[in-house]
């Protein structure tokens, strides 16, 4: 405890950084270290509102010479204080504690465990009566208390952080647990002497510090100091929309600044607030907003406003318009409401009454989006806390690998690898017994396969509706394309994964390419290679799911897919046969309504008032001279690459990426097959490969090999795709296009006859 003669100095909160909840420490500059007399590992006192210990350690790299202490989430609400508050900090001295009661710090969970595993986990940690405390930071497998289980309409074995509250410490004052220490955990919450909230706090939200600075600008601001405003003569904030995709966290975000600004939280559920009899909704709606006036300070928090705030002229019901009326006027009617503040969320923001979105009633609206790859790595960050983490797991490999991801699917993510790992146990556990062995539970940790495993269930939930596909081909599998696989690697590989390069030179990256060529060259493949090897989502689409008979439906398809793309970027869009999507206009094929309109919205959606960030469109087509030529300039598909028939080269490369699981006997000689197949594609290629394995089988269902003369045979009955009359056709198109998109003819040039072979067409 500290005494009256022990000194101290006033100084600035900060937030800690997220890997450092729940550890109890107090990152303290260098300068307030010597002058308190304090070392590394030794106990200071925070003192805010209320007092709390913690041990001080040095400052972060990046705060060397700043004067803020840097404290968690928890430690800030033990001390009654939030980030920007100034506390006082001093010396301390803490005794043995003889005895510490613990219990849930929230309602609706039931704990049980050993009192052993509490003292492993919080053994010479500083604590007071009152404090909440983290059963689990970034501990290793062996240093988690195995036996404390979660029971919350959940499997007894869910593995994660827990958070506890000092119900009561003896001695009173700043104490830690020794060896001596009797431990008593209780199984279900208890109002502690001192009530300190801490559900949620910013230490709990990842990937939204610029979101949370917004936030606690607008809320927490006018909250503690509503003095501020009174004296700058003008009114504070009155409420702000969160808005963006479902699942990116901005019901917790609300729920965390409540915490931190020390504010009565009130949630309205939109649905929820519907009654049946005549003004029984605006009712409700009153009733909160009176109880939140008494309250104050207080946040009224409406989750899916959308729902109970539809736009007045789109809806039938005079119930709803009575609604959104009742909630204009409490948000901005003749009665003055002092330190209460809405805060709204909804996943559709266009279908809200435009009457809520002006300043005096939404003052600002946010955008939540999705995370990028550092806010996916603090997302798992804090869902892996209190989970025992194998050796080989590396959270920042998830982060890269789970692009579109939000904070629910990452969330559910580290769930369904929890299972995994349970999945594991599951042969060793005694169902009858309804009780798992201790050293069992000691074991049990979750691996990199667990993850690897769950990923394969979990997709980005934005992309539920369409196919998203994680293609498995890589550069390794394309044979025989090294000009065009050079020009993808450079165009969509490097400014998706590296786009700070591009901004650097202050250059733009290529927003689309078109893959031109005979059929069965491998355009598809090549598709699905650049999607692999730059990490992004592959949405495959063809022109039938897009084009749709009702008036303006396809029109609609594709804004919704480009829609989807920017949610979950980095994202490449694939579509196949393009010219049948994207005639020229004017051409008199088809229904020309329809593809026009097509034509021009996709027009708008490459090249457009919205950008695309992070999204790339290859399209593959066989005949580019069909393609609306306003879609060849720079700006929509600035790149057109020309994938030819393979050299003898990259024949001989093809050949042994398709026999790489074909048993080859010593007489096979692939350099004379490659010799021999001139002007075959890959297809055709594929194609001369399977028929020798069936020439094999045919010679002997019980064959272990296949041999030339097995290739001998194949060759014979088969033959090239393409002819020396269309290859030249297709360097005379590659020539011209080079030269001038603009000045492509919309049809002819080529008959469409030379451009569709009777061979068979491959990928």
């Amino acid at each position: 405890m500290a005494d009256a003669e022990t000194p101290q100095r006033k100084i600035q909160v900060a937030n800690s950084r997220p890997e450092d909840s729940g550890r109890g420490l107090a990152h303290l500059p260098r300068t307030l270290m010597a002058a308190l007399g304090v070392g590394e590992g030794d106990i200071v006192e925070i003192i805010g509102k209320l007092s709390t210990p913690a041990r001080a350690v040095a400052p972060y790299p990046e705060d060397e010479g700043l004067e803020i202490l840097r404290i968690d989430g928890l430690q800030r609400a033990n001390a009654g204080v939030g980030s920007g508050d100034f506390v006082e900090v001093r010396r301390a001295v803490s005794r043995p504690a003889t005895r510490v009661v613990f219990a849930p710090a929230q309602q609706n969970l039931r704990l049980q465990g050993s009192a052993n595993a509490l003292k492993r986990t919080f053994l010479g940690r500083p604590f007071c009566q009152g404090d909440v405390v983290a059963t689990a930071g970034h501990q290793r497998v062996a240093d988690m208390p195995p036996t404390v289980q979660r029971f919350m309409n959940a499997p007894a074995y869910a593995l994660q952080e827990i958070r506890l509250q000092v119900v009561s410490a003896s001695p009173k004052g700043i104490v830690h647990i020794d060896e001596n220490t009797e431990i008593e955990l209780r199984p279900e919450y208890q109002e502690a002497g001192d009530t300190r909230r801490a559900d949620v706090t910013y230490d709990d939200i990842g990937g939204m510090a610029s979101t949370i600075d917004q936030l606690r600008e607008m809320v927490e601001l006018p909250l503690r100091y509503p003095e501020l405003f009174e004296r700058l003569g003008v009114e504070p904030p009155k409420g702000l929309l969160l808005y963006g995709p479902p699942g990116t966290g901005k019901t917790r975000l609300a729920r965390a600044v409540a915490n931190e600004s020390d504010a009565q939280f009130f949630l309205i559920n939109g649905p929820e607030i519907m009654g049946s009899a005549y003004g029984e909704s605006e009712g409700r709606l009153r009733e909160i907003f009176e109880e939140a006036a008494k309250s104050a300070p207080s946040i009224v928090f409406i989750d899916e406003i959308d729902s109970i705030a539809p736009k007045r002229g789109n809806v039938q019901g005079e119930a709803e318009k009575r609604l959104v009326a009742q909630l204009l006027t409490l948000m901005d009617g003749l009665e003055a409401r002092a330190n209460l503040i809405v805060i709204a969320a909804t996943n559709r923001p266009e279908a809200i009454d435009e009457a809520l979105r002006r300043p005096g009633r939404f003052d600002r609206e946010i955008v939540v989006g999705v995370p990028d790859e550092r806010g996916r790595r603090e997302i798992l960050g804090i869902h892996t806390r209190g989970m025992p983490l194998g050796e080989g797991v590396d959270l920042t490999e998830l982060a890269r690998t789970t692009y579109g991801f939000v904070g629910a699917d990452l969330a559910a993510l580290t769930r369904e690898a929890a299972i995994e790992a349970v999945r594991r146990i599951m042969p060793k556990l005694n169902l009858e017994e309804r009780t798992i062995p201790p050293e069992v539970l000691e074991t049990l940790s979750v691996t990199r396969d667990d993850f690897l495993g769950a990923l394969k269930r979990v997709q980005p939930s934005a992309m539920r509706e369409v196919m998203v596909q994680a293609p498995t081909v890589r550069w390794e599998d394309v044979g025989g394309l090294d000009a065009a696989q050079e020009r993808l690697k450079e165009g969509v590989e490097l400014p998706l994964k590296d786009p700070d390069a591009f901004r650097r030179l202050g250059i733009r990256p290529a927003k689309g390419f078109l893959l031109y060529g005979p059929p069965g060259t491998g355009k598809t493949l090549l598709a699905k290679a650049v999607a692999r090897e730059a990490e992004a989502n592959f949405i495959a689409t063809k022109s039938s799911d897009l084009l749709s008979k009702w008036y303006g439906e396809s029109e609609q398809q594709i804004s919704r897919l480009f829609a989807r793309a920017r949610q979950v970027a980095p994202t490449v869009i694939f579509i196949d046969e393009l010219d049948s999507l994207v005639p020229a206009r004017g051409g008199g094929l088809g229904e020309p309504q329809v593809t026009e309109r097509v034509v021009n919205t996709i027009l708008a959606e490459m090249d457009g008032l919205e950008e695309l960030q992070s999204v790339v469109v290859i399209g593959a087509t066989n005949r580019p001279n069909l393609v609306d030529p306003a879609l060849l300039r720079p700006g929509r598909f600035d790149e057109l690459v020309y994938v030819g028939v393979p050299t003898a080269e990259g024949r001989r490369r093809i050949l042994s990426i398709q026999t790489q699981k074909m048993p080859l006997a010593a007489d096979v000689d692939l350099d004379e097959v490659a010799r021999r197949t001139e002007r075959y594609t890959g297809a055709d290629l594929e194609d001369v490969v399977r028929r020798a394995g069936l020439v094999a089988l045919r010679r002997s269902l019980g064959a272990r090999e296949v041999y030339m003369s097995d290739f001998e045979k194949a060759l014979e009955d088969s033959r090239a795709s393409v002819t020396a009359e269309m290859e030249r056709d297709y360097e005379q198109i590659a020539a011209r296009l080079k030269q001038e998109a603009a000045a492509i003819q919309p049809i002819g040039f080529i008959s469409p006859g030379q451009l569709t072979p009777r061979g068979e067409k491959g990928r």
